[in-house]
């Protein structure tokens, strides 16, 4: 990947070269100037899209993530039932994060490490699935399909129970220790769909 003008060059082509180095040689070992070279062009043009390294690795960690919501949002507009949708959504994000970790080893490192230490990234992340989920539910309810009293409440309650199936250092545990653990996410969300159908109430009595 070599820059024949430095005035072509977008942040989406620095990123391509900063996540290639990256894999190769992993995010210790890729500065600016790394990146300048693979695109045959100096550190100081990368300065005019990024500020700094981190930033460049800030920037490859939300494209993950926008990749992760695109997903999402393709269940939240399925023409399906909500209670397919739902288990659809977070069995596909777990897949997704799983394949990331076995095939991207060293980028779903600079994942992990960048989600700990930007908790304003996580948070925003957690805020847009929290709403995907949402929708979903609405529409259950609307549809006849879920009784739930407080959606956003119930959201949450989907939310933090299949986070150990989601979250990348979970994700990475369970995948070092050898556990499968597809059955049991759906375990849980079979569980889920099934409380929502008879009923939930969150309002105090």
């Amino acid at each position: 990947m070599k820059a024949t003008n430095n005035d072509a060059l977008t942040t989406t082509r620095i990123l391509e070269a900063a996540s290639d180095h990256v894999r190769r040689f992993g995010a210790a070992k890729t500065n600016v100037v790394d990146i300048a070279k693979v695109l045959g062009t100096s550190h100081t043009t990368i300065y005019r899209h990024f500020r700094s390294k981190a930033e460049v690795f800030e920037a490859i960690v939300i494209a993950t993530i926008h990749d992760e919501t695109k997903l999402a949002r393709s269940y939240v507009e399925a023409p399906l039932p909500a209670s397919e949708r739902l288990e659809g959504l977070i069995v596909a994000l777990h897949q997704r994060k799983l394949q990331r970790f076995k095939n991207d080893a060293e980028l779903y490192q600079l994942y992990k490490r960048v989600v700990t230490e930007r908790p304003d990234i996580i948070r925003n992340y957690t805020e847009v699935m929290t709403q995907l989920l949402s929708t979903i539910l609405s529409d259950g309810v609307r549809n006849k399909e879920f009784y739930i009293d407080d959606v956003f409440a119930a959201a949450n309650v989907v939310r933090d129970a299949v986070t150990v199936f989601i979250h990348p250092a979970h994700v990475e545990a369970s995948a070092k220790a050898g556990l499968l653990r597809e059955d049991a996410m759906r375990r849980v969300i079979s569980t889920l769909i099934v409380a929502f159908k008879q009923g939930v109430t969150f309002a105090p009595k």
